[in-house]
């Protein structure tokens, strides 16, 4: 056991774990972050998708040892029901959710998508960057297009109505 630092949505916590602990137990198990979800245990399916100073990463497969004092982002971090991020704000609105068990990994690496460009991404280049996560009740269509109303809304100036 090791007391392990960690920068999680923002708050300094300290975790006492075995550094070889996957990063998701310690979230879900120890700091009650649920949103990630165990779905694979094998970075194939992407519902554990959080962000590590600011990259998409597999939580079932990074060892807390891997992340301490580095800055993690949760599901939870992006935005709550009450102060949702826009990219959240697009999967309400287009309906881009069902069963929502892949939804917060979604959520996160659409999040990192969208920082890293500065346009409106086409169908291809949504479908690439989203690759990695699977989702068995949508079909994708919704969630694609949800992408690309958040970055529609992350283009317009401030004060300019929708």
């Amino acid at each position: 056991m090791k007391t392990i630092k960690l920068l999680v949505n923002g708050q300094e916590k300290s975790v006492n774990c075995p550094p070889s602990m996957p990063l998701l137990d310690v979230l879900r198990d120890q700091l009650q972050l649920t949103g990630s979800k165990e779905c694979c245990g094998k970075g194939e399916c992407g519902s554990c998708t959080v962000l590590i100073n600011g990259e998409a990463v597999c939580s079932c497969l990074m060892l807390t040892g891997q992340v301490e004092n580095e800055s993690v982002v949760t599901v939870e971090g992006i935005g709550q029901t009450v102060n949702m991020d826009p990219i959240q704000e697009a999967f309400y609105d287009e309906g881009a959710t069902q069963c929502g068990y892949c939804t917060p990994g979604f959520i996160v690496m659409a999040r990192s998508f969208l920082d890293s460009i500065n346009h409106v991404p086409s169908v291809d280049e949504v479908m690439k960057a989203l690759s990695g996560n699977l989702c068995r009740c949508t079909g994708y269509t919704k969630i694609i297009k949800a992408v690309q109303t958040a970055a529609q809304k992350k283009q317009k100036p401030k004060g300019i109505p929708n």
